[in-house]
């Protein structure tokens, strides 16, 4: 072990997990009777909306894109009218699925936003330290008891119905031996927040002035000028971490759900924090969150939203900053190897590109990755295998720009048996490279979309009744419509997967060694090994069968754990046949 791996290590278990994604809105709607109404939502994007405008949640099962009675009454477009949808996902509904995710093979669970928030996203936090009241039991009494806090005043902070959920689904996860993580977003808070508001109403005489950037010289009476997320949401004010009393709220809410203290017992917290915009925030900042998290739970895990570069990424891993990433930049050369089709990578490409990222970093830092393969902020895998044909780049932005419904080229259909069995080949490399594969959720379950807000449709369940998807958001009525429903082969393709990652060591803790690379025919194989525990992988990225000749030490009998073959050496050679755009996982048999 080098100086560096003793100086940096991550938590052990992280090499071990198999993530999934909820995005809780759009999850499952287990609570009805706490649904969101209509002044729930104000306050964020898109503004004006008011009390006396109809408005309903909306119905889990019907077409994406067209836009119900209520919603043309608004005569606003698609894009917003998507802004004002509510499906109802909450907490109840995460817990009850708890045992479809363990069966899936899920160890890991990382929860997007379920802070007090108007949007669906909650990206825009009313505040850090409580659950949102509309995702809980009952709003009006959460509400009501959050209205008698003082702020930032940690010690009277109370408990909340919804909070408390929290807390039982934070024991639920623990009680069938997962993790769990929640979204930190720490940037910047809600236009709703009381500092902000207090702010608006008081200006300079707030006693929270100095929590935001704000330039007074500019502002106005009717107008207050303040930095915001991306510079132009104004519903997001970025917080000034040069503020000692920023940092102690912000420190007594992960307190808060890392050690929660109720009735003056200390109770099983979340197991680490996603922290989302991570360059926007002060690297000074990140150091301190990390002694303090790591004071509350050595194994705690800490990984960070940066879809920048290489080389602006790599410094925050380096450090004593964060354990791990979401592995954007992976998530580009898999792309570029395995489904794009202009300016795709030849396979020495492919295997110099991984090599240089797996080098970028420390050692460990490779194994506790998110390597995911879509998300709450790019295209489905499927609708990118869709739209493969489509330019496409290096960087989350370009994903964004190509990806998006809007995009006259861009299709909205769901994805053909071919594209499926693509699909499978690329998350079978997902789920056997180095670092831990992460699902957004409904991947497994067959769904398909476009970039934000079209990769966040209510997951597919079986109870559930669909219709299919005929229209497109310019309202325009498809030839034909597209079926939308529960895809089993595909659910149990990603637990085989997930199967295959815990019966071997290998997968989660082994070495990466290149084993046979052919660019003429777009052949690659590695194997990983872990104590007496050697997978041998191979992937075939051409559109027809190949066959290989690979020579060993001692004669052997391998099994292919995705068809359950066997294969004997002879003479120490084993002559092996891959189907086109497929794979083989071997192991020594016995």
């Amino acid at each position: 072990m080098t100086n560096n791996q003793i100086q940096y290590q991550v938590p052990e278990w992280t090499k071990s997990a198999v993530w999934y994604q909820i995005f809780p809105e759009r999850f499952r709607n287990g609570y009805t009777l706490n649904n969101p109404r209509i002044k729930d939502i104000q306050g964020t994007s898109p503004w004006g909306i008011t009390e006396n405008q109809p408005w309903q949640i909306h119905p889990w099962g019907s077409d994406w894109y067209e836009l119900l009675p209520y919603e043309k009454a608004n005569k606003k477009s698609f894009w917003t009218n998507i802004l004002r949808r509510r499906y109802g996902g909450d907490l109840a509904g995460i817990i009850e699925k708890l045992d479809y995710l363990q069966d899936l093979g899920v160890n890991a669970i990382y929860l997007n936003p379920i802070f007090y928030a108007p949007s669906s996203h909650k990206y825009d936090a009313t505040c850090f330290h409580h659950a949102g009241p509309t995702i809980g039991f009952d709003s009006i009494g959460d509400k009501w008891l959050i209205e008698g806090e003082i702020f930032d005043d940690a010690e009277k902070w109370i408990w909340t119905s919804a909070d408390l959920l929290a807390l039982r689904l934070i024991d639920e996860v623990h009680k069938r031996g997962m993790r769990i993580i929640f979204d930190g977003v720490f940037h910047h808070i809600g236009y709703n927040s009381v500092p902000f508001q207090d702010v608006l109403k008081n200006r300079e005489q707030s006693k929270y002035k100095d929590w935001f950037l704000i330039d007074w010289k500019k502002s106005t009476p009717e107008k207050l000028v303040y930095e915001t997320f991306w510079g132009r949401v104004k519903e997001m004010p970025r917080l000034n971490f040069n503020c000692e009393e920023v940092r102690k709220y912000i420190f007594s809410s992960v307190q808060r759900w890392m050690r929660p203290e109720v009735n003056e017992k200390v109770r099983e917290g979340i197991d680490g924090w996603r922290l989302d915009h991570a360059i926007g925030v002060p690297v000074e900042f990140w150091v301190e969150f990390r002694s303090f998290v790591k004071s509350l739970n050595s194994e705690a895990y800490i990984t960070g939203e940066l879809i920048e570069e290489t080389e602006v990424v790599a410094p925050y891993l380096q450090q004593t900053i964060f354990d791990a990433i979401t592995n954007y930049n992976l998530l580009y050369i898999i792309a570029q190897y395995f489904i794009a089709e202009k300016n795709r990578l030849t396979t020495h490409e492919f295997h110099i590109q991984l090599e240089a990222l797996r080098n970028l970093y420390p050692e460990p830092v490779t194994y506790a990755m998110q390597n995911l393969l879509s998300s709450h902020d790019s295209e489905r895998i499927g609708s990118y295998i869709v739209n493969r044909r489509l330019k496409k780049y290096g960087s989350v932005e370009a994903f964004y720009s190509n990806s998006k419904a809007d995009n006259p080229d861009y299709q909205t259909r769901k994805p053909d048996v071919k594209e499926r069995k693509l699909q499978m080949l690329v998350t079978i490399f997902q789920f056997t490279y180095i670092g831990a594969p992460m699902i957004y959720y409904g991947d497994e379950a067959g769904m398909w979309g476009g970039t934000d807000p079209c990769c966040r449709k209510p997951m597919i369940w079986e109870d559930i009744t669909y219709l299919p998807e005929v229209c497109k958001p310019n309202d325009w009525i498809l030839a034909r419509g597209y079926k939308v429903e529960f895809n089993q082969e595909l659910f149990d393709f990603h637990k085989k997967l997930a199967h295959i990652r815990k019966s071997n060591e290998a997968l989660q803790k082994g070495n990466f060694e290149l084993l046979y690379l052919d660019d003429l025919h777009s052949v690659y194989a590695f194997k990983r090994t872990f104590a007496d525990n050697t997978v041998m992988l191979f992937f075939n990225n051409s559109n027809s069968h190949h066959d290989i000749k690979l020579k060993f030490d001692n004669d052997m009998v391998l099994t292919d754990l995705l068809t359950d073959e066997t294969f004997k050496t002879k003479k120490l050679e084993l002559k092996l046949r891959i189907e086109a755009r497929w794979s083989r996982i071997l192991v020594i048999a016995g």
